[in-house]
């Protein structure tokens, strides 16, 4: 793949590289002025990190191997641990070194146990499904542009374990820390992607086996009854509030104060394991010049900018699966029928090395769908019987462009550019993309990879299971004993049987352009996105509190104009609680009835400021009552329902006559008092991360509240109240470009750089995260060499 240039002036164009391996001490570093020496010597991928304030690296390299070696080598120095513990996940080794029964890797599957996680994933290795994707030609396989950087990341995270001493606890001197190889990391790219089909169902898949007796009837869901289980498993509502989320908006530039686009990206991604950020520049003079946040264990910046262009991504509602409901034969329940013809199932054989006992070995059923599973999670199970089975379709499972596409979103010039290169690598999973460009252009797009799944297709295949879960859940069920139901292939898509580009919904340099997990049909309220198929989400349905919190503060920001950077940070740490302006005013009017003898809650709920700032007192209390009172239906929550006419400001008005207000009010108030939690206690003394022994207040809110600024935290009392946070916020960026030639970009990493307590970086962002404070990120090389933290690092392979 052809990247052009997008260093330009900021760039380090025509620098001749060299590499040694030494270190230039941080005195001599901070004095330099200019460029240090580059030049290069010996053989091998090399590169040249430069570090400044808060352990940010800027990789510099010759090429794209050198570009993996130095962000290979960048991330084991600050997540040795994290990544070695993936790479166990991804050879299927977790049972020998933990045992089989011991919580699995959930960065990579969802995964009861780690015997479950092995086996899927010594399936996917003994099956060679990997190779055979790293050998199918670009562009439905991987550039050689992505497979340079994998086998220099490879070499560079080998590198550092060669030279360097592993500090962290969590890993030292574990024997399960090995070498890698670029297929390793090939995989580690591989589980990413299959994460919304397969990775969701490793254990339906792993435990799927054929009935024991022939000749019974055929046991199939109710569809009605399967049609609920499936809009709770794959609504919104269960996205946003379990692994991962995000918000993300792009202003135009006729609303901003110069001219030019403004993006401010808010992921919401698990703080702790696999899924994590790392910050890193990664240039290679003339060719590519990116900056922002890479999911640990790849090579590339997932989220970011560069000197024209700044994007992020939020998990979008696409079901990027999809099932075949197989007749089989009633004689062997491992044959199915296609056309009337038998076709054998193929079976996978995978055997397990155990910690302590004897290997175990189960056999998978695959089909030439997929493989056969037995359920949709724990509420929706698909039994297979003797006459009727279920194969589940991943079209992710044969994607290994994902880097690609972030590549060429970091060398886009413009937002044109940016849907240019979607449209042409088609490598995002799960995700939308929202971006903005120094000219002024916005973008929202949902150019993913989904199964081609036309609303007319359904209409024709579905079997009476598929009618009833598709309209509730965007999951088809379709007819597999006919190849006329295949799924076919769209011209412009680059591998068979997935959605073109040309039906990706998209709306492009709107005034504003913004998501938060919600479908696109409102990525602008204005200009609402409408005629895409199902599969993609839904249109003219309710939308969540974040959303339409979201479109209310981006929409007023968009129409008051003259906007800043600064306004984006002010945006992200505002805190205000949506619900808390809907519903309020009902609860304080309806407290005194409900708590007729406590005074103090509902004083405390009357003089709450309406945010989730870490000094705001009765947000806590709020917090734990609405999380009781809102998980009841909004057909009994609201006494004013959903209009689609007026999607924001609906549904509205609670419910207080409802028997279930003041039975959750009761049970927050009795719950903070038996923690011995004041009710008007400040959020941030009970909403806090330990980190090195230090309490840090957290501010932020969770999704029920409606806040931008999410947190979803572990409720403890025993502890405190809120006493870590297992996912929210992540890597934040407000990007935009002023009147002058390198960008003016504010980021934050929630949870900072480095998961070893030993480190520096393994808390000082999260400390001004705490405060609301941001770093001015270094994009240009003047601002990176005038960093008075700049420490050069110089590495090769020896």
């Amino acid at each position: 793949m052809l990247l052009r240039t997008r260093t330009g002036r900021c760039g380090l164009v025509g620098i001749a590289l060299a590499i040694g391996a030494t270190l230039l001490p941080t005195s001599a570093a901070a004095r330099s002025t200019e460029a240090p020496d580059l030049r290069l010597s010996g053989d091998g991928p090399s590169a040249v990190i430069r570090y400044t304030e808060h352990g940010i690296p800027h990789v510099l390299a010759k090429d794209y191997v050198g570009l993996g070696f130095g962000t290979g080598w960048a991330q084991a120095a600050d997540q040795v641990c994290v990544l070695a513990d993936g790479f166990l996940t991804v050879r299927g080794e977790r049972s020998l070194h933990f045992g089989p029964d011991a919580d699995a890797d959930d960065s990579l599957s969802a995964a009861a146990n780690n015997l479950s996680s092995d086996l899927y994933f010594r399936g996917v290795r003994n099956s060679r499904t990997v190779e055979q994707l790293l050998a199918t030609p670009a562009p439905r396989g991987p550039s050689s542009a992505s497979k340079e950087l994998m086998r220099g990341w490879a070499a560079g995270y080998n590198a550092w374990l060669r030279q360097r001493q592993i500090t962290d606890p969590a890993c030292r001197n574990a024997a399960w820390v090995r070498p890698v190889s670029a297929l390793d990391v090939a995989r580690r790219n591989h589980a990413l992607a299959v994460l919304g089909g397969q990775g969701r169902l490793v254990d339906s898949i792993t435990s799927a086996q054929p009935p024991q007796r022939v000749g019974g009837p055929a046991t199939v869901p109710v569809p009605a009854v399967a049609a609920e289980a499936a809009r709770r498993l794959f609504s919104d509502e269960s996205t946003r509030s379990t692994g991962m989320g995000s918000n993300a908006v792009a202003f135009r530039g006729d609303t901003t104060a110069d001219g030019r686009g403004l993006l401010l990206g808010n992921p919401h991604y698990p703080w702790h394991g696999g899924r994590r950020f790392w910050q890193v520049q990664q240039t290679i003079p003339g060719v590519l010049n990116v900056s922002g946040g890479a999911l640990l264990g790849t090579t590339v910046v997932n989220i970011g900018f560069n000197e024209k262009v700044a994007w992020s991504h939020t998990v979008s509602t696409g079901v990027p699966m999809n099932l075949h409901q197989l007749v089989l034969d009633p004689a062997d329940p491992t044959v199915y029928v296609v056309d009337g013809l038998r076709e054998r199932m193929r079976q996978r054989t995978v055997t397990v090395e155990v910690q302590g006992a004897s290997p175990v070995t189960r056999t998978q059923w695959w089909t030439r769908y997929g493989p056969v599973i037995t359920s949709l999670g724990p509420t929706l199970p698909l039994p297979w019987s003797t006459n009727v089975a279920y194969a589940l379709h991943d079209p992710n499972a044969s994607n290994l462009r994902l880097p690609d596409s972030a590549l060429a979103l970091g060398a886009s010039g413009s937002t044109g550019e940016a849907l240019r290169a979607l449209r042409r690598t088609q490598g995002l999973p799960w995700v939308n993309t929202i971006a903005a460009d120094s000219g002024g252009g916005t973008l929202f797009t949902q150019s993913q990879v989904l199964p081609r799944m036309t609303d007319e297709l359904v209409t024709q295949c579905s079997t009476p299971l598929g009618q009833a879960m598709y309209p509730a859940s965007g999951m088809a069920v379709l007819d597999g004993s006919r190849t006329a139901c295949a799924l076919g292939s769209d011209q412009d898509a680059v591998q068979p049987g997935i959605l073109g580009p040309s039906r990706m919904p998209t709306l492009v340099n709107a005034p504003y352009a913004a998501n938060s997990n919600d479908s696109a049909w409102l990525a602008n309220a204005s200009q609402p996105l409408t005629g895409y198929e199902r599969i993609f989400g839904t249109v003219g349905t309710p939308r969540s509190p974040r959303t339409r919190g979201g479109i209310e503060d981006v929409s007023a920001m968009a129409t008051r104009g003259g906007l800043t950077v600064a306004d984006l940070q002010r945006q992200q740490f505002a805190h205000r609680v949506p619900v808390a302006d809907l519903a309020i005013a009902d609860v304080v009017r309806a407290c005194p009835a409900a708590l007729p003898d406590d005074t103090e809650a509902c004083r405390a709920l009357a003089n709450w400021d309406r945010t989730v700032g870490a000094d705001s007192r009765g947000a806590l209390l709020f917090d734990r009552f609405w999380r009781r009172l809102s998980a009841q239906s909004a057909a009994t929550l609201w006494r004013t329902p959903f209009s689609v006419t007026d999607p924001v400001g609906t549904p509205r008005t609670v419910n207080t006559q409802s028997a279930l207000f003041g039975q959750a009010l009761t049970a927050a108030v009795a719950e903070l008092r038996q923690a011995g939690i004041a009710l008007d206690a400040p959020l941030g003394r009970h909403q806090f991360v330990v980190r090195n022994g230090e309490r840090i207040a957290v501010p932020g809110g969770t999704e029920s509240l409606g806040v931008w600024n999410k947190v979803e935290a572990r409720w403890d009392p025993a502890r405190g109240g809120y006493a870590e946070v297992a996912m929210g916020s992540s890597h934040l960026q407000a990007v935009g470009w002023g009147r002058g030639r390198c960008p003016v970009a504010r980021t934050l990493l929630t949870y900072s750089q480095s998961s070893n307590p030993l480190s520096p970086h393994y808390q000082d962002q999260t400390t001004l995260y705490a405060a609301g404070k941001w770093v001015t990120s270094r994009f240009c090389e003047k601002d990176i060499l005038s960093s008075p933290a700049l420490r050069v690092v110089r590495v090769r392979e020896r």
